[in-house]
């Protein structure tokens, strides 16, 4: 039994997101979520939220007892950048581009 949540458009690298992610993988719920609470960054919070939606799902759309979930596959994909510009010298300009991610979470037995 499989429940999947995700989160798309988030406003992470997807390469600072998957240091996040390395940490809960293949983890038990209530391990991956302690671990999520006190890391210190920014995608914590953001897989936290979707690894309890994740959860949630698994609950209320499969009865599934919430002690024997573990995290059976997690994975961030690459998002669509925000294409910005600034001003440099000489009235030129600089491209910057603003990262965004997809976070797949899969929760089973």
């Amino acid at each position: 039994m499989e429940s999947i949540a995700q989160a798309k458009n988030i406003r992470v690298s997807a390469q600072k997101c998957r240091l996040v992610a390395d940490l809960i993988r293949g983890k038990n719920v209530a391990h991956a979520l302690n671990v999520l609470t006190f890391t210190c960054k920014k995608s914590a919070g953001i897989i936290k939220k979707t690894l309890e939606s994740a959860i949630a799902n698994a609950e209320n759309n499969q009865g599934a007892n919430i002690d024997a979930l573990y995290v059976r596959e997690i994975y961030i994909d690459k998002g669509a950048s925000l294409k910005r510009f600034s001003a440099r010298a000489k009235g030129r300009g600089n491209k910057i581009e603003k990262q965004t991610c997809h976070i797949n979470i899969t929760v089973g037995y």
